[in-house]
């Protein structure tokens, strides 16, 4: 069973607040039109203005309507209309978005605008990549709590444009008992036991996910009938093992490999037959997707 948030869709509205505030940390504090010095001082306040937003390399977009909220807060007379969609992929040449209104405005809003919109358009590039590298296998792509703070919940919505799965969302809507738990507790076994007793207690159901490095760490897992089996920097044989024993024993148990994939290593990953792999770059090193504004 899934419990957890999967970001299909986002209300943008609630990010005017980090839009704002990196609106003011390019305009030196007050969003105000006046403090971009070079604007302000080479162009009329009415001088009107027709941009794009074009794609210079091939990639996947998303954060359009971001972009458009970093732009209106600029100016209310701004029109943004999109050209394509988010989780649309393009080529390079591709225009993205149509922008027009005050010239000013829109030079001033310029590098917000492209800054969300190039980041987590990277983030979807990325997933993107490494849903295409396993096309052939039944296994998802998922992320890690590996985000930029502040940007968690934009960046997870990003995955999901990308074609990827969301893993838990934070510490509050799943169990992941990693070793560190283990050891201060007195073993995997009596922190699965701790947790379904305070889960219990409180009438909840949250799902269970444990970490596993060696067969014998399977073995004794799985018996604990967790949600979730974390095969962590696992060779591919050894993954094969063991997602050959849990199926045996507990078909259940969702099976998910992880620790550092490239494009390249993933593939075999996924065709041992885990149901998820989880890669921490898709968020903490997604390079930016190569887009500019252009006046027409």
């Amino acid at each position: 069973m899934n419990h957890t948030h999967q970001y299909h869709s986002i209300d943008f509205t609630q990010y005017t607040g980090l839009v704002e505030h990196a609106l003011s940390e390019d305009l030196g504090g007050e969003v105000d039109l006046q403090n971009d010095i070079t604007s302000s001082w080479t162009l009329e306040r009415d001088t009107p203005a027709q941009a794009h937003i074009v794609a210079r390399t091939e990639g996947v977009i998303a954060g359009l309507e971001l972009a458009q909220v970093a732009f209106t807060r600029l100016d209310s007379q701004i029109e943004c209309s999109s050209a394509v969609r988010d989780g649309q992929r393009v080529e390079a040449g591709h225009v993205v978005m149509r922008i027009k209104g005050p010239a000013r405005a829109l030079l001033c809003g310029e590098r917000t605008a492209l800054n969300f919109l190039q980041r987590l358009s990277g983030v979807a590039t990325q997933t993107r990549r490494f849903v295409d590298a396993i096309a052939e296998t039944s296994a998802r792509i998922t992320d890690t709590r590996k985000t930029t703070p502040g940007w968690r919940h934009l960046q997870k919505w990003a995955v999901i444009q990308g074609g990827g799965v969301n893993h838990r969302i934070g510490l509050y809507d799943a169990v992941l008992i990693k070793e560190n738990h283990a050891a201060a507790c007195g073993g995997v076994a009596e922190a699965v036991r701790r947790v379904r007793t305070a889960a219990a207690q409180r009438g909840i159901d949250p799902p269970i996910f444990v970490e596993a490095e060696t067969i014998q760490e399977v073995m004794s897992l799985t018996a604990l009938d967790p949600d979730r089996i974390m095969l962590d920097n696992m060779s591919d044989e050894l993954l094969l093992q063991s997602v050959e024993y849990i199926r045996a024993k507990s078909p259940s148990i969702v099976i998910e490999a992880t620790g550092g994939y490239t494009v390249e290593t993933v593939v075999t990953a996924a065709h041992t037959g885990v149901d998820l792999i989880s890669i921490g770059s898709l968020t903490h090193s997604a390079p930016a997707l190569d887009l500019s504004m252009l006046f027409e």
